[in-house]
């Protein structure tokens, strides 16, 4: 009988609900925090690329990468966002300055 390798499948769902996951998460963050939500990013960006490199499951290892790139890759969607923003593609917050 054959067997089925499921953990690929698993992987990619994940990351495209990793990465569907932090489109919110970039719009809300600079709405509410600007530039700042980038040392949240940053730092959670390293936390999870430790535990990729520390875990010895590939499937979770690959999950924490996938979590970590795409911290790292919102620190320049932020930017990205502020440019939608000012273009008023996307609401500024009227309370921060």
């Amino acid at each position: 009988m054959l067997m089925l390798n499921w953990e690929g499948l698993l992987i990619g769902a994940s990351t495209f609900l990793i990465i569907g996951l932090f489109h919110p998460l970039v719009i809300k963050g600079e709405y509410y925090f600007g530039l700042k939500v980038n040392w949240a990013f940053a730092i959670f960006g390293i936390a999870a690329s430790i535990g990729a490199l520390a875990i010895s499951s590939l499937f979770w290892s690959a999950i924490l990468a996938v979590i970590a790139f795409s911290s790292f890759w919102s620190i320049w969607e932020v930017y990205e966002q502020q440019e939608r923003v000012r273009k008023g593609w996307f609401p500024k917050n009227p309370r921060r300055k």
